[in-house]
């Protein structure tokens, strides 16, 4: 069972994610914050799998409250629900630890897989809008300051920014699922990233991936 956490200042919202998660087998709502600073309390106290995250809330921002509870509790997952457009802040919130990002009008079949991608250990790239957010916070380094990888990495990552899952990636290669995650597990560590998202970024930041 996955146990999620709704943070948003807004109670419409909140009420909405609740039940679209709580309709769905498998998932379950353990709590809901509508300030940062209430999501990282509730996030210490319930403990659940995934946080759906606000960036804009009161008292304690959406960025602030990630980088408590990335810090704080590693195993509970954020996923920042923006309307991205309007925040300038999401690139601050990968930074601080967010597992993904989607915007708020999202389909709801979609929230939920995302929902249970990024709690079962992948972070979640949404490709369109990780060019816009690379388009805008990106200042690709130099390619020479780029780190060594493999001509098979390289593959690997370009499929990586594009959303893959690591199983598309296998089935598009014709290799097994545990080489593809041998192979990101090398480049999270070549390319000094937590996760997929920061992975892509720093690909585009040292020039890899263009």
């Amino acid at each position: 069972m996955t146990r999620v956490l709704v943070a948003d200042d807004q109670p419409l919202i909140r009420e909405s994610f609740r039940l679209l998660v709580d309709s769905a087998p498998g998932f379950v709502t353990v709590g809901e914050a509508a300030t940062g600073e209430e999501a990282v309390r509730l996030a210490a106290r319930d403990r659940p799998d995934l946080v759906l995250m606000d960036v804009r809330m009161p008292v304690m921002n959406g960025i602030e409250a990630t980088r408590h509870i990335c810090a704080g509790r590693p195993a509970t997952r954020v996923l920042i629900v923006t309307t991205f457009d309007l925040d300038e802040y999401v690139y601050g919130a990968l930074q601080a630890g967010a597992a993904g990002f989607l915007l708020k009008d999202t389909p709801p079949a979609d929230l939920l897989r995302a929902v249970d991608v990024v709690a079962a250990g992948e972070s979640l790239l949404a490709p369109t809008v990780t060019r816009r957010l690379i388009e805008r916070y990106v200042s690709p380094a130099p390619p020479a300051t780029a780190p060594p990888i493999t001509e098979r990495e390289r593959e690997v990552l370009v499929l990586v920014a594009r959303g893959l899952s690591n199983a598309e990636i296998a089935e598009r290669l014709y290799v097994s699922l545990g080489t593809v995650k041998t192979h990101v597990s090398h480049l999270l560590t070549k390319l000094d990233a937590r996760t997929r998202v920061h992975l892509v970024i720093a690909a585009y930041e040292a020039g890899i991936v263009r």
